[in-house]
């Protein structure tokens, strides 16, 4: 297979990084925009992700405005917060009302605007503004779209079909089609910029995978999805191969990776495919991100001996999750780090101490799909959106029509179109498993992020939400969040790789969790290589950098810091594939 060798290859105006969480999009996306901004070009990187590391790579501070990067003459950088470009997007709607309205309707106007429906608009603007905005086109020679994981960036490119559905449909200005009230002139420009997705002389869709068979199962859900919706020009980019194994740890990964790139699913091979080695770096910094795609790499890294500590285990974990007695247990973290194998494992080590667990999932991936769950005394439970979200539709509707007229239900029909309803109708769902779980205890494998945090700080804005759409909170909705924060029920354990990007944006989600009051005490970190003893140059050197990493997570946690080695047989071990 040919390495990946950006300028070597008649690259499209746009480029679409996409793949798992965790992959290195980021990484991939921001050194191929080095390599080209150090030939010569004029290049533009944007970042639309809610759980974005764009700022670590670089170790700079971005914005929504480009940035030139110091030290990359040609290259400028964007990283959209959704979040704020909700305020923002929120704020240029009701700005010019102030002093007009009365207080009582500017705070109407807000409320219809808090919802996630206004952040994916909010987002989705500041994307397009770059697809469609011909100064733009102009000034760079190449676009570079750094985008969510796979399900966010699908929810992404799925916007412009359905919000010109509403655009067309909306003859009721229902409530939570608010959020189109700044949108009237917008509709051209979504058209624009969905043709320039799909146009394969304009832009092509970089996937990014792992050698890893859940990495590339998701990588050809995305690259199916993705070409159902329109982006048929794709590339597939299989990042982290080792080479040349010389010892039982490293032998043992190689023969991973290379009998899972073997048995890759069918779409994948029919697209154009390179590979990116395995460095014995963390990939951050301006060095580090122009020798990642080198052909020629420095001489070997010098190791250090490691000082051997004795950390916790999951063991140690569940052991205090009996002790104190906790009901409901998280794992989060940031996608790819492993939140549900923990989850799984946790699971698995409270059933063997003859506690009935109930298993959950809120990841649009679905990931405990591809887990083998055999013990009885563990229920597993899946949010399937399709199913809840048409469920309460109809739940809705039912209930309108025994007390209103058939406008008023017409009303409501045209307001349960709205994507915020797909969110309520999963947020009931996984308050009702909380609440209805007859088991001693109920662990949930969350998603990425970015995802999660909506998630959470949104359980009081969607309890307002769910009162405006049926004139009711479910008791599951409104007892959830007290649970959520009393720590005698509940655990949140931070999953975490030894890595840079992955601390960091742990880092920041303990802050936000800090900030929501939710009980949190023990970390883990996954998929550690010290453990391993391996004498393999690479994978000796990624070992070294681990230290840093855990000695900064042991700080923040108080010692409260479970090791897990890389496992060799974890995919056979854990996975139906």
């Amino acid at each position: 297979m040919n390495t990946y060798q950006p300028l070597k290859e008649a690259l499209t105006h746009y480029l679409f990084f996409t793949g798992k969480g965790g992959v290195g999009k980021t990484t991939v996306a921001s050194a191929t925009a080095i390599q080209l901004a150090d030939a010569g070009q004029q290049v533009m990187l944007v970042s639309t992700d809610p759980a974005s590391n764009l700022q670590d790579v670089f170790e700079t501070s971005l914005s929504n405005h480009p940035k030139a990067i110091p030290g990359v003459p040609g290259l400028f950088a964007a990283n959209f917060d959704p979040v704020t470009a909700a305020a923002a997007y929120r704020e240029s709607v009701i700005g010019p009302y102030r002093g007009i309205l009365p207080d009582s309707a500017l705070q109407n106007m807000a409320e219809q605007l808090s919802g996630s429906c206004t952040v994916e608009i909010a987002a989705f603007n500041e994307f397009t503004n770059f697809l469609t905005d011909p100064q733009v086109a102009q000034r760079f020679d190449t676009i570079i779209f750094d985008t969510a994981p796979t399900g966010h960036a699908l929810r992404m490119l799925q916007l412009p079909a359905a919000w010109d559905n509403y655009l067309a449909e909306n003859s009721h200005g229902a409530s939570c089609l608010g959020q189109l009230a700044g949108l009237g002139d917008k509709k051209a420009s979504y058209q624009k910029a969905v043709a320039t997705l799909n146009d394969p002389d304009l832009t092509t869709l970089m996937i990014v995978t792992r050698p890893q068979s859940a990495a590339l199962l998701e990588a050809s859900r995305a690259a199916e999805e993705l070409a159902a919706i329109g982006m048929q020009h794709q590339q597939l980019i299989i990042n982290g191969t080792l080479m040349d194994p010389m010892d039982p740890p490293s032998q043992a990964i190689f023969a991973q990776q290379q009998n899972d790139l073997e048995n890759m699913p069918a779409i994948l091979t029919t697209l154009p495919q390179s590979e990116i080695p395995l460095r014995p770096y963390n990939v951050t910094g301006l060095t580090n991100l122009r020798l990642v795609l080198k052909a020629q790499q420095p001489a070997k890294v010098k190791t250090l001996d490691r000082q051997s500590e004795n950390y916790h285990t999951l063991d140690v974990i569940v052991a205090d999750l009996i002790k104190t007695n906790k009901k409901i247990i998280f794992t989060m973290g940031k996608g790819g780090v492993g939140k549900t194998t923990v989850a799984v494992q946790i699971a698995q080590k409270l059933a063997a101490q003859h506690k009935t667990v109930c298993l959950a999932t809120t990841d649009p991936a679905d990931h405990l799909n591809f887990f083998k769950l055999n013990d009885p005394a563990i229920t597993v439970r899946h949010i399937d959106e399709p199913q809840v979200l048409a469920a309460y539709q109809k739940e809705v509707l039912a209930t309108a029509k025994q007390t209103l007229g058939a406008n008023e239900v017409a009303y409501i029909a045209e307001d349960l179109r709205s994507p915020c309803t797909q969110e309520i109708a999963v947020f009931r769902a996984f308050a009702d498993i909380v609440a209805q779980a007859d088991s001693d205890v109920v662990v949930i494998d969350t998603a990425p992020t970015g995802h999660t945090l909506l998630l959470l700080d949104s359980t009081q804005s969607y309890a307002k939400e769910v009162q405006r759409s049926t004139g009711a909170v479910p008791a599951a909705i409104a007892n959830l969040l007290p649970r959520l924060q009393d720590a005698s029920q509940t655990e949140i354990i931070m999953v975490t790789l030894p890595e840079a990007t992955p601390v960091y944006e742990s880092l920041r989600l303990n802050a936000d969790l800090n900030r929501a009051h939710m009980a949190h005490t023990w970390w883990v970190v996954n998929q550690s290589l010290g453990a391993t003893k391996t004498q393999h140059p690479c994978l000796q050197a990624r070992a070294q950098n681990e230290g840093q990493w855990l000695a900064k997570v042991q700080a923040v946690s108080n010692g409260h810091l479970a090791v897990e080695p890389w496992r060799p047989d974890f995919e056979t071990a854990l996975l139906q594939i």
